[in-house]
């Protein structure tokens, strides 16, 4: 995998331990992680992300 280019997320804390991080990678995949466990990813495709976040948002995702 090419080198990532991560950004913090603007909700950070600003801590050292508690961001989530996102990078882009081509064609369209994006890649999350947490700045405490760098090694541990989770890549998915921008509408797949943007599905989950608006479920959450909504409130549609119950346990």
């Amino acid at each position: 995998m090419p080198q990532l280019a991560w950004q913090k997320s603007s909700f950070s804390t600003g801590g050292e331990g508690e961001c989530v991080e996102v990078a882009a990678s081509p064609p369209s995949h994006l890649h999350l992680r947490e700045s405490d466990r760098p090694h541990v990813t989770a890549t998915v495709e921008p509408r797949a992300l943007a599905q989950l976040l608006h479920a959450v948002k909504s409130g549609g995702l119950r346990p």
